[in-house]
């Protein structure tokens, strides 16, 4: 590995050379990750990529004229203190956010790499051949600025705010307010016929704990197990199947808690409070991202867990 200072000329251009073929396939696989959900973004993407391909040939070019046909394989990994691409792997699901952001800091980078490269030259005509580039590539984030106004228009920024709404409940919120709605709802039943049959605070807690945790882990595999989310467009099965498992063990965990308060009354009185809480809460997210009508989510989820509710304390004081 060796420091940047100590590149020559010559290595700092193969090493350009290799940086703009790679930023290039960066685009593509950016254009590709997204083209089913934001087709606008993805076409800016792939001209992007037009534009590294244009910018690398550009560059090869050059180096013939000066160096000769034969470019060694210099990457920015064998450059102590040069900047990295994040792989593109560590971002799946691709997130708009995170990709527009990158893709501002890659043409930061590449401009600042070869400002630096043309500061460090004492040959006027290296020097004018890596001023070139520094302008070339000032003119390429012009370039990117320009695509990105032609490209996303505001129906197609609105369409793409759409579509990212769409993927945030299919990934998250449903498989979230799924375990939510099981582990509030399903752990009444044990939990309340625990406590009225035994009259006694720590015996529901560990019914209470046991029946969440339980329900948690059921839930968590059913949710990962359902589809791999290739056709659907649900997203990774492994992280919907934490999302709804976690939520799961905390929706029967909520009104399990009040249970480590010895007095057995005051216990499940605020018990009962946090059941509303909880189907309160799960209401409100029917009606937020669901499109569920509030009235109706309220009196659909209030009289599932009111049910619930009754068939635990009936059991337990049978």
């Amino acid at each position: 590995m060796r420091n940047f200072d100590e590149l020559t000329e010559r290595e700092i251009l193969a090493l350009a050379i290799s940086s703009e073929e790679e930023d290039g396939r960066i685009y593509l696989d950016f254009a590709e990750g997204l083209r089913a959900d934001y087709p606008a973004t993805a076409k800016m993407f792939t001209e992007m990529a037009g534009e590294e391909d244009l910018h690398r040939r550009w560059l090869i070019e050059i180096y013939r004229e000066k160096f000769g046909e034969h470019i060694p394989l210099i990457k920015r990994e064998h450059v102590r203190g040069f900047y990295q691409r994040k792989p593109i792997w560590l971002l799946q699901p691709l997130n708009l956010a995170a990709v527009r952001r990158q893709a501002e800091e890659m043409e930061y980078d590449s401009a600042r790499f070869y400002r630096q490269a043309a500061g460090r030259s004492t040959d006027a005509s290296i020097r004018k051949l890596l001023g070139d580039l520094a302008a070339a590539e000032v003119k390429h984030e012009h370039a990117a600025e320009r695509i990105k106004q032609e490209t996303l228009t505001e129906t197609a920024l609105a369409e793409e705010k759409e579509a990212a709404q769409r993927m945030l409940v299919l990934r998250f919120i449903q498989p979230g307010l799924a375990g939510l709605m099981d582990g509030s709802v399903s752990t009444l039943a044990p939990l309340f016929a625990a406590a009225f049959a035994t009259g006694n605070s720590w015996d529901a807690f560990v019914v209470g704990l046991a029946a969440s945790i339980g329900a948690g882990i059921s839930m968590g595999f059913a949710e990962a197990l359902s589809d791999n989310g290739s056709l659907t467009g649900r997203g990774a099965p492994l992280l919907r199947g934490v999302i709804c498992g976690l939520m799961t063990t905390l929706g029967g965990i909520g009104h399990t808690l009040p249970y480590l308060i010895p007095d057995f009354f005051t216990a499940t009185i605020l018990a009962v409070a946090v059941v509303i809480a909880e189907l309160a809460a799960i209401s409100w997210v029917r009606w937020k991202y669901m499109d569920t009508p509030p009235v109706s989510a309220a009196m659909q989820v209030g009289f599932g867990g009111a049910l619930v509710f009754a068939t635990g304390i009936l059991i337990g004081s049978s």
